[in-house]
């Protein structure tokens, strides 16, 4: 018998992939690591409305700084969108490749992985609950920007009509709805981070050097993007359309990037959770 084909007594049941998950997400928010992170993705916004509060203080209402500077002063509401600019090419894939990459590494590591696969879960049940579990913390994690850049912004700045990429004001709800279609578009964007490190965590029980390597890959993607040289590789680049979320910023909204998006992402989500899925369901863990 394969090491992917459990005993008739031990095959995967509905209840207990559904318990697994609830597990799944308990510990990994329990953790005091994952607390952490959030805590350094909360402190992105804070700490850049202090600088900016600081810097226009100082400066006595000088126009000197770059122009988001001068956003952020006149409406705090800009405080979300700027922080979600700054994180999404170094910090949010930092946490996510973090999280990502200690998803089967990390149970290797510590022994764990055995015990859970001999619980009547299935290897690729178990695939699936850890993505799910690395997906839940891309959206969380760039909530905690976008709400925590909100609070930020309404206690150290005056907050009012926010005017679109295209010229036309829209008041506090319909902004904030756009912020919530901005968030979930950064969170599909970093789907694919995740599937590629989830795939990475399967190659390794050192979950240090899978961490490195889904960060490095993030880095990497984004430095082919910026060469124009290297054009022809921007559509398939999964960090090609991180930045795209600023077209809910336009009136009408530009769904073009969205849907190019997703359609990236998903593909890599299939490849790499293809790739995960050969590797994991084949490889010696019990012995």
């Amino acid at each position: 018998m394969s090491p992917a084909d459990p005993s008739p007594a031990l095959r995967p049941s509905r209840g207990a992939g559904i318990s697994l998950l609830r597990s799944e997400i308990v510990v990994l928010f329990r953790r005091t690591r994952t607390i952490a992170l959030l805590g350094a993705l909360a402190l992105i916004p804070v700490l850049l409305a202090v600088a900016v509060r600081v810097a226009s203080d100082d400066s006595d209402g000088g126009g000197d700084g770059p122009a988001f500077l001068g956003d952020i002063t006149q409406n705090g509401l800009f405080v979300s969108l700027t922080a979600l600019t700054v994180a999404i090419p170094l910090f949010l894939p930092l946490t996510v490749g973090v999280v990502a990459g200690d998803t089967i590494a990390g149970e290797a590591g510590l022994g764990t992985l055995r015990y859970l696969l001999v619980s009547p879960v299935g290897r690729v049940r178990l695939l699936l609950v850890k993505y799910a579990g690395a997906a839940l913390f891309c959206l969380a994690g760039t909530l905690v920007v976008v709400v925590f850049g909100a609070i930020a912004g309404a206690a150290l700045f005056p907050i009012g009509p926010v005017t679109l990429l295209s010229g036309q004001t829209i008041g506090y709800g319909d902004y904030a709805l756009r912020m919530l279609l901005m968030a979930l578009y950064v969170t599909v964007s970093l789907l694919g981070l995740s599937a590629i490190g989830l795939f990475i965590s399967t190659l390794t029980s050192v979950p240090v050097g899978a961490m490195a390597a889904t960060i490095v890959l993030s880095t990497v993607s984004q430095i082919l993007d910026a060469l124009p040289q290297l054009d022809a590789l921007d559509p398939w680049l999964f960090t090609h359309h991180w930045l795209g979320f600023a077209d809910f910023l336009r009136d009408p909204v530009v769904w073009s990037n969205l849907a190019d998006n997703a359609l990236l992402q998903g593909g890599y989500i299939i490849v790499f959770g293809a790739l995960a899925w050969a590797r994991f369901t084949t490889k010696d863990i019990l012995s």
